[in-house]
This record gives structure tokens, C-alpha cells and sequence, in this order.
């Protein structure tokens, strides 16, 4: 599949926008003045809305992706987009109630961070729902999304937990424990990755008597299929996507938590690290993808 940037920075961004919402709401950070609220809420907003945006410009018209929330009863794509208006009017009340109120009741706490990660699991099973993408229709395929988003929102949490002033070390064991598991699910991911199971002989019926071949290829130049799912990408340039991602999304992460001192400023890179690393991790999400159509093309 053609990895496009706009769904990279869609997934990744939002994974960690609504991941901080869950965890915030889980009582993790004490937050006591105006701007210890602005900054947390504004940081949940800006990476879920930056997010939610970009993914409106990988349509063909953009201005129509008001549509998109009206087919929830069938669309994951849908009922994600329903979901995240959802989610975030409920944390601006629940920032809101906690601010001039106090703090809200369990079950408050609870729906926020259901919403929360309900709405990273829908954008995991857009992909993981497709059963023509083999690689991608995997349980563990919103495992991972879900991990990768908590993972990250530990980071974010402990680097904003000491821009205000509080005490990160338990967010660091947490947050190193979290990203450990979130790479390991994506090795176990990446080991389990399969192949599609149909070829032209199976899709034809014809594989009794021999290989089967096309006369003549079906288009005279390239279409919308070929260019949206016919991305390939070598082994070779794979394995070495998958170590960079793991070197700057695990490795340096995980080697600043265990040995650099609790400072915003450490927090802080080994976020923004591990945000980098789950860059690279999703660009092949999708540039390894493979759909079945092109077996009628190649």
C-alpha cells in the first residue's frame, strides 16, 4: 500500500493524543493551576486534532469528510471520526468539571478513558478489519495500536508531569514497562505478518492445469489501484526500516529513562524519540501492505 504521510501522521498523532487523554483521566498527573490545565488539555487537543485533520487531506475531497460519520452502523472509518468528536468533548468537560469543580466522580473517569481508547481501537481496526489485506487483518494488529498509544502518552505524561512541577518517576517505570511491551507486540507482529493465500490460480480456479499467466496486462498505463496498492519495497530496505525504528523508537528511549536523570528536557526527547521511531514503524505499516487486486495486475 502507498504510504502516505497524512495517514502516518494521522495514526501516530491521534494514538498519542487520545492515549494522553486516557491516562490523564486515569488520575496519573496532579494538576493545580490554570496553566498546568492549558497545557495538558492543549497537548491533548493539538495532537488529536492535528491528527484528525491530516487525515481529511488523504481524500479526494477533502470538504466532503463531514460524510464519512454518517455510515458508523458499517464503517470503522466512521465510527472512529464519531467517536473522537465524542471523546473530546468529554475530556473538555471532564478538564472542565475538574478545574472549577473537582474531581469527578469513577465513573466519569471511567467513560473518558473507555471513549479514549474505543476510539484508538477503531482506527486500528480500519486496517485491521480488511480481510484482503493479509498482513494487516491481525488481533494483534489494535493491539499494537493501542500499546504504541499508551506507551507514548507515559512519555508525554512524564515530560509534562515535570514541565509543572511534579514528581515523574513512577510515570518513567510505567512508561518504560509500556513501550518494552509495545515493541515486543510489534516483533510478535512483524514475526506473524503473512502473505495473502491467493494467487491466480486459486482466484481463477485454473491452478490444475498450470501456471497461470495474463495475455495482456489490463491497462495501458497506471491507475488509481496500481498507484494506491501497488506500493513494493524491498526486503532489504524493510529490515533496515525495522531497526531504525527500533534503535530510535525503543533503544534510545529505553537506555534515557534507565540511565539519564528525571528532567523535563530528558522526558521530553525521549518522547520525542519514541514519537520518531513510531514513524518509521508505521511507514511500513503500510509500504509492506499488499492487497490482494494486485494479483490482478502483476
Amino acid at each position: 500500500m502507498f504510504p502516505a504521510f497524512s495517514i502516518i501522521f494521522f495514526t501516530v498523532m491521534s494514538g498519542f493524543g487520545f492515549g494522553l487523554a486516557a491516562l490523564v483521566a486515569s488520575g496519573l498527573i496532579e494538576m493545580t493551576s490554570l496553566f498546568d490545565y492549558i497545557l495538558v488539555l492543549g497537548t491533548i487537543l493539538a495532537f488529536s486534532g492535528a491528527g484528525l485533520i491530516s487525515s481529511t487531506f488523504h481524500l479526494g475531497h477533502p470538504e466532503r469528510a463531514w460524510r464519512a460519520l454518517t455510515q458508523w452502523r458499517s464503517s470503522w472509518l466512521s465510527r472512529e471520526g464519531v467517536l473522537a468528536i465524542i471523546t473530546l468533548d468529554a475530556v473538555c468537560g471532564w478538564f472542565a468539571y475538574d478545574y472549577f469543580v473537582g474531581p469527578p466522580a469513577l465513573w466519569a473517569n471511567v467513560i473518558v478513558v473507555l471513549l479514549a481508547l474505543a476510539t484508538i481501537y477503531c482506527t486500528a481496526m480500519i486496517y485491521a478489519s480488511l480481510r484482503t489485506v493479509a498482513k494487516w487483518y491481525n488481533p494483534l494488529t489494535p493491539l499494537c495500536y493501542l500499546a504504541f498509544g499508551i506507551a507514548t502518552g507515559l512519555l508525554g505524561l512524564a515530560a509534562l508531569n515535570e514541565m509543572i512541577g511534579g514528581s515523574s518517576d513512577h510515570l518513567v517505570a510505567y512508561a518504560s514497562l509500556a513501550l518494552l511491551g509495545a515493541w515486543i507486540a510489534k516483533l510478535i507482529w512483524w514475526r506473524m505478518g503473512k502473505e495473502s493465500g491467493s494467487t491466480r490460480e486459486t482466484a481463477t480456479g485454473l491452478g490444475a492445469l498450470g501456471t497461470v499467466r495474463p495475455l495482456m496486462p489490463p491497462h495501458t498505463s497506471e491507475n488509481y489501484l496500481q498507484k494506491e496498492m501497488g506500493f513494493q519495497i524491498g526486503r532489504k530496505h524493510a529490515d533496515t526500516i525495522r531497526i531504525i525504528a527500533l534503535i530510535i523508537g525503543a533503544a534510545a528511549p529505553l537506555a534515557i529513562l534507565s540511565y539519564l536523570p528525571v528532567t523535563a528536557i530528558t522526558m521530553t526527547l525521549a518522547f520525542g524519540l519514541a514519537m520518531a521511531g513510531l514513524f518509521f514503524e508505521r511507514w511500513l505499516f503500510f509500504a509492506e501492505a499488499k492487497h490482494v487486486v494486485m494479483l490482478y495486475y502483476r
